[in-house]
């Protein structure tokens, strides 16, 4: 595994890792108009790399041998991996940062479901990246190292305020700043792994490519629809949600395209 590869698979780390610390920098919970902003961000990144570097690339693989039905593995990849997340939520908990800052060590075993069910989560977007650089990997044309580069940086940039979020309630709880962000660390620390794992069995998975793509696409939109987009819309109407979601498309967008 090169250097290069190496890198992409440890930026959505970098971002996890990076908001983990913020625990050091702010005394008590986000500000709900941050957050909001934080969140439309990283939902408005997350569908345009579903879009541009996981489902487009999916069915250009396959466009000259299945023509007018390359659609196909992308629909079917695609429903697999919301169904995979639902399934995931209905047996984890499912939880967001208000309900996890009530009192200290009240609700420690609460965020610790929470973490868990963030780790669950992350595995998913770990083997996006890991599929995305396989595919590098092996030559294939529908997909560029600039692509995968703007894949992992977009899923860092989702993962910053993911860290805080995992880290800030652990904090309010009673645990000591350090062991907070260490815990919010650790819970992106599966993302590469599981990264590594998809590139390490790519000669198995790379037949299965077009659907493996597809999957992780509808992993994360799974996780933008059901937990990023009502998280924008708690509290009073604000609007900065949807305009940050605007500016996070758009960028992951000019990402994808001009580096690709």
């Amino acid at each position: 595994m090169n250097m290069i590869v190496l890198e992409g698979l440890l930026i959505p780390f970098a971002g996890t890792a990076l908001g983990s610390a913020m625990v050091y920098f702010i005394k008590k919970e986000i500000d709900a108009g941050i957050q909001r902003m934080l969140t439309g961000f990283a939902a408005g990144v997350m569908v345009a790399a579903s879009i541009w570097s996981l489902l487009i690339p999916a069915m250009e693989q396959v466009s000259d041998s299945m023509g007018k039905l390359a659609f196909l593995p992308a629909v079917i990849g695609f429903c697999a991996g919301m169904m995979f997340l639902l399934i995931l939520d209905m047996i984890t908990p499912h939880m967001h940062l208000d309900e996890t800052v009530e009192g200290p060590k009240k609700n420690l075993g609460k965020t610790t479901m929470l973490v868990l069910a963030v780790v669950l989560h992350n595995i998913p977007e770990g083997m996006a990246v890991g599929v995305v650089y396989a595919g590098w990997i092996s030559g294939n044309t529908a997909i560029s190292i600039s692509g995968a580069f703007a894949l992992a940086l977009g899923i860092a940039i989702q993962n910053f305020p993911e860290g805080a979020i995992i880290s800030m309630p652990l904090y309010a709880n009673g645990m000591s700043r350090n062991k907070a962000c260490l815990q919010g660390v650790l819970s992106g620390a599966v993302e590469p792994i599981a990264g590594a794992i998809t590139i390490l069995l790519s000669g198995l998975l790379i037949p299965i490519l077009p659907f493996l793509l597809s999957f992780a696409a509808g992993a994360m939109i799974y996780v933008v629809v059901e937990e990023l987009i009502p998280q924008m819309a708690e509290g009073n109407h604000s609007n900065i949600g949807t305009i940050a979601f605007m500016v996070g498309f758009s960028l992951m967008m000019i990402l994808d395209v001009a580096l690709g």
